[in-house]
């Protein structure tokens, strides 16, 4: 019984799929800092700069003052931080930034030359299609000029 599972097991943490989830979680972990840093490091300190150096973090509305008795908190105050809610919203906008330009010049960087021009052309006759060099239609049988 430990065999079997063993080897089942086995085949499970081998399959390809289970490879290739590995990899691309590895890879998206190191994707991730990379894309962090471009946010943190390059992206903020202009944005930071540009709108006068202005921290949401801090920024809140109270609904309700906390409740002390001499210097034991019997009730925490309730409050909306909705400057952590900008700082999400922010950083969520640059981190797609990020990735859309990176995706962008990953996709540059990928692309391929066009393809050959065909090699074949269509019989005027039968329109069927022959190589370019031919001076005969194979189909039809009628002469044709070579390109």
């Amino acid at each position: 019984m430990i065999r079997a599972f063993a080897r089942e097991f086995r085949e499970f943490a081998v399959r390809g799929n289970v490879l290739d989830m590995a990899i691309g979680i590895i890879i998206g972990a190191a994707f991730g800092g990379i894309v962090n840093s471009l946010v943190a490091d390059v992206m903020m300190p202009p944005l930071g700069f540009v709108t006068g150096r202005v921290d949401f973090k801090d920024k809140k509305a109270t609904l309700m003052e906390a409740v002390k008795e001499g210097d034991k908190l019997v009730k925490p105050a309730v409050e909306i931080a909705y400057g952590k809610f900008i700082n999400s919203v922010i950083s969520f906008v640059l981190v797609a930034l990020a990735v859309f330009l990176l995706m962008k010049g990953i996709n540059r960087m990928k692309r391929q030359a066009p393809p050959p021009p065909p090699d074949t052309r269509e019989c005027p006759f039968c329109c069927s299609t022959i190589p370019k060099k031919a001076v005969r239609c194979a189909h039809c049988t009628s002469e044709v000029k070579a390109a």
